[in-house]
C-alpha cells in the first residue's frame, strides 16, 4: 500500500466522501491499491475495469462517436470515464486510467501514452468549467512499470484535488470577505 493511497483514504474519510474507479490499462491495480488501505471500505464504493473499448461506452457512458473518432486512448475519454463511474456508482469522486502499456502501440498512440482523470465536486475556484481534471503522461519503462506509474499518477492527481479543495474554498471565502480582490 502506498502512502498516497493511505492519504487519499484518510482525506475522503475525514470529508465523509466516497470514491469509484474506472480502469483500462491498469486492469484493477488502482482499486487494489486503494483497498489495501485499512478502512478503505468507508470510502471506496467499487470499480469498473473497462478493458474493452465498447465497455467504456456501455458501462461508463463514454461518447461512442468520441471512441470511434479518437479511440480509447484520449484525454476526453479519460474524463468521461471518471465522470461515468462517478455517476454509475453514485460517488462524490471518480477517477480513471486509460492508455497504452505495451508492448505495441494502440489507436495510433505510442506505448507509454497515458491519460488519468479525476471527476468530483470541484469548487468554483478550482479552474474547472464543470469538467474533470485530466493529466497527460508520457511514461517510459516496460509494461509493468507503465501500469504502476499510471496507478501512482491517478492517485496523486486525486490527492492534489482532495488536499487543494479545502485551500480553494478558503481562498474563495477570503476573496469574498475582501470585496472580491
Amino acid at each position: 500500500m502506498s502512502s498516497t493511497a493511505t492519504e487519499v483514504v484518510r482525506l475522503l474519510t475525514v470529508k465523509g466522501e466516497t470514491l469509484a474507479v474506472a480502469e483500462s490499462l491498469t486492469g484493477g491495480l488502482v482499486a487494489a491499491e486503494i483497498t489495501s488501505v485499512p478502512g478503505a471500505s468507508k470510502v471506496f464504493r467499487g470499480s469498473v475495469t473497462a478493458y474493452a473499448t465498447e465497455l467504456k461506452h456501455g458501462l461508463l457512458g463514454v461518447d461512442a462517436s468520441l471512441l470511434e473518432a479518437r479511440g480509447a486512448v484520449d484525454p476526453q475519454v479519460a474524463d468521461q470515464m471518471a465522470a461515468g463511474v462517478r455517476k454509475a456508482l453514485g460517488t462524490d469522486w471518480g477517477i480513471a486510467t486509460t492508455g497504452v502499456a505495451g508492448p505495441d502501440p494502440q489507436d495510433g498512440q505510442a506505448v507509454g501514452t497515458v491519460f488519468v482523470a479525476v471527476d468530483g465536486p470541484f469548487g468554483t475556484d478550482s479552474g474547472s468549467a464543470g469538467g474533470g481534471k485530466v493529466a497527460s503522461l508520457r511514461l517510459n519503462g516496460d509494461r509493468e512499470e507503465i501500469r504502476r506509474e499510471s496507478v501512482r499518477s491517478v492517485l496523486a492527481l486525486l490527492l492534489k484535488e482532495l488536499a487543494g479543495e479545502q485551500t480553494g474554498n478558503e481562498r474563495a471565502q477570503d476573496t469574498e470577505r475582501n470585496g472580491g480582490f
